[in-house]
């Protein structure tokens, strides 16, 4: 069998491995030298909501997940596990969990990134979630991890425990400025710095995983966080390069080279990556309900298949004025604000309600290329998108047409996949340097702008002013929002928008 230890005279090691744990799906794709996918494998992120805001992951489902994506993956490539020269590791960032350091058995679940709970609620949880944690980090054995220290402790038995700079430096508790784990932060959280673990290079020999699980030892040559890692899949390798993701959420990334920059406005710093001597910056800015929005859209029935969302759009004009409000402004911070459509009148098709959804990730996109164009002390030289929204040629041709820039969108949209796998292949010598990588980029699409950006000045000055209102009118909150938490049925849904909306 494909996924059994090979066979004497079987041959020699000529692929890579790259791993994507995301949001909503764990994909796992296999590649030749050519960058060309030769296997895949995907299964859906199973999260947990057991209260309103609180959004969890089952850390024993995610590993079978995990391995199980690795197996299928290598076995529909038609290969054995011994020709796999590197496994590169990408995952979502922030989601966390602690585990004890002997046992190796979590004290709880996976706290998700998109919880919300710490919004009224830290003291408590502090106080009783992680009670048991904070008992055995007094005795030195509690472990503390994102998602990829977690997968790479079980990998390798318990061997290996560590982490690199792209996931550390997205936890708010590693220093991107002294690259170490704040102490002054540790110290005011009461939070023994000895729980963290060791921080190393992003492309780099973490060890092999344990030949028990795949029936063969494979070398884990990369661990980085999934906006660095589509940003090195998308060889945004030069100062000036950026990157706009738009999956479960939206991304926006800058490379500032050796400088770090960040802003009062929503921009924060991060290490991209760091291989020798070379340590790469980068400032990002970030949306919520990108992906989210379009998936609940369709949970409701406003459409079928996301393959249906731009010709809806197209077919219409324009909103009618209906605004989609997501529950986050990228200028304003505010973990209450809620989710609406505004505008609302009798003559309003389903049509209207897609296209103002695709129009505000459009509108989001605009905002923050303002933002990073202002702050960011860094002319932009291309701009690249990824992510399963950047299919979508009406949003992709929208805010080409705002920001009035040309935007590549590579052939595979899965690039934290691809960039987990190009950093394993430098690792273990199965590509030779970053130029190699460059020369395998494949672009399907370009969209330069069309229109004038003053032709949408009107509907987005009436988003904006929907916007403000949604500052003073705590409305719907979407059920079928990941951590929404709550159970209304989608055919209860359309009736309650209107009953409960405001300023229609």
């Amino acid at each position: 069998m494909p996924c059994e230890q090979q066979e004497s005279g079987a041959p020699p090691a000529r692929y890579v491995v790259g791993v994507d744990v995301g949001s909503t799906v764990v994909k796992c794709h296999v590649y030749d030298r050519a960058a060309t996918v030769r296997g895949s494998s995907c299964r859906k992120v199973e999260s947990i909501y057991p209260r309103p805001g609180w959004v969890e992951l089952d850390p024993e489902v995610l590993w079978s997940q995990f391995v199980g994506v690795i197996k299928e993956a290598v076995q529909v490539a038609g290969l054995h596990m011994r020709q796999i020269a590197g496994l590169g590791i990408s995952t979502q960032r922030g989601t966390f969990i602690t585990w004890h350091k002997r046992t190796g058995k979590p004290f709880h679940n996976f706290i998700s990134w998109q919880d919300s709970r710490s919004a009224e609620l830290v003291n408590s949880w502090n106080k009783s979630l992680l009670l048991k944690a904070e008992e055995a980090a007094k005795k030195n054995n509690c472990c503390f991890g994102t998602v990829d220290t977690w997968l790479l402790y079980r990998l390798t038995k318990g061997s290996v425990y560590a982490t690199d700079y792209s996931n550390a430096s997205a936890t708010g508790i590693f220093e991107p400025y002294t690259k170490c784990w704040n102490p002054t932060l540790c110290s005011l959280l009461s939070i023994p710095t000895s729980i963290y673990p060791s921080v190393r290079d992003t492309s780099f020999n973490f060890g092999s995983a344990d030949a028990e699980i795949f029936g063969a030892p494979i070398p884990i040559m990369a661990m980085v966080a999934d906006q660095q890692s589509a940003m090195f899949g998308e060889c945004c390798f030069h100062p000036g390069d950026a990157k706009l993701t738009m999956g479960t959420g939206g991304f926006w990334n800058v490379n500032t080279g050796e400088r770090l920059f960040a802003s009062q406005r929503g921009l924060y710093p991060l290490i991209g990556w760091k291989i020798g001597e070379e340590v790469v910056y980068l400032t990002e800015g970030c949306m919520s309900d990108v992906g989210t929005a379009i998936k609940w859209a369709q949970d409701i029935n406003l459409f079928t298949s996301v393959d249906e969302t731009e010709k809806m759009a197209r077919s219409v004009v324009d909103s009618q004025g209906v605004c989609f409000v997501p529950g986050f402004q990228v200028s304003v911070n505010d973990p209450y604000l809620c989710a609406s459509f505004m505008g609302l009148k009798p003559s309003t098709t389903r049509n209207h309600l897609v296209r103002a959804i695709l129009e505000s990730v459009a509108f989001r996109n605009k905002q923050l290329y303002d933002i990073i164009v202002k702050d960011v002390r860094v002319p932009l030289q291309s701009i690249r998108a990824d992510g399963g929204v950047s299919n979508n040629s009406f949003v992709m041709q929208m805010t080409s047409d705002l920001i009035n820039k040309k935007i590549e969108k590579p052939a595979n949209a899965d690039m934290s996949s691809l960039g987990a796998a190009f950093l394993a292949g430098l690792a273990s010598g199965f590509w030779s340097d970053k130029e190699q990588l460059k020369k395998l980029r494949r672009i399907e699409a370009v969209f330069e702008p069309q229109k004038d950006p003053e032709e949408y000045r009107p509907a987005m000055d009436t988003w904006l002013q929907a916007m403000k209102r949604s500052l003073r009118c705590k409305i719907l909150q979407l059920p079928s929002f990941p951590g929404s938490g709550h159970s209304t049925e989608p055919h209860q849904l359309n009736s309650s928008i209107v009953e409960k909306g405001c300023s229609f």
